[in-house]
């Protein structure tokens, strides 16, 4: 790791013997012992606490089961025809879903994720990523705003004057 030999081991316990004593030497090993367990054992946890956060190592989730229907059947060598077989909700994950209501659910009309920069307006793409625990939601813009969030800049959200 370091190439240092037998006798280079020597030198420096004979100059580390002579400057600490033979009664500090082994309390000292003993500290740096220590010392060296907390550091691995503080950094194996900022890693891990990371690693959760950010929940690196779990997969992506699986894409939605699609059925085809009689019409798609029939088999395609084109991947752009692929692609148009595929409903708008999978090419577009932002675009809102096939059965959505034409209008809002009752409630707030904005949101934000608790510990977040952003907020959304209640039909954004994003908002369905937002676990409902972690919400947070606002009646105006102005209250978003004065909370320390910006406006999502993939659906804008405004109020009107």
């Amino acid at each position: 790791m370091f190439d240092i030999g037998l006798q280079e081991l020597v030198l420096i316990f004979v100059i580390a013997l002579l400057v600490f004593g033979p009664k500090n030497l082994p309390q000292l090993g003993r500290s740096m012992g220590r010392a060296m367990r907390e550091f691995r054992r503080a950094s194996d946890e900022f890693r891990s606490t990371i690693e959760t956060n950010l929940q690196m190592n779990e997969p992506d989730p699986p894409p939605a089961s699609i059925t085809p229907t009689a019409t798609e059947t029939a088999p395609t060598d084109s991947p752009l025809a692929q692609a148009e077989a595929l409903p708008d909700s999978v090419l577009d994950p932002l675009a809102p879903a096939e059965g959505a209501a034409a209008e809002p659910p009752p409630g707030e009309p904005y949101l934000a994720q608790r510990g977040g920069r952003l907020f959304h307006g209640r039909d954004c793409g994003w908002v369905r990523k937002i676990p409902e625990a972690e919400r947070m939601y606002f009646k105006r813009v102005s209250e978003a705003k004065d909370g320390g969030f910006m406006a999502c800049p993939s659906c804008e959200p405004w109020e009107a004057a």
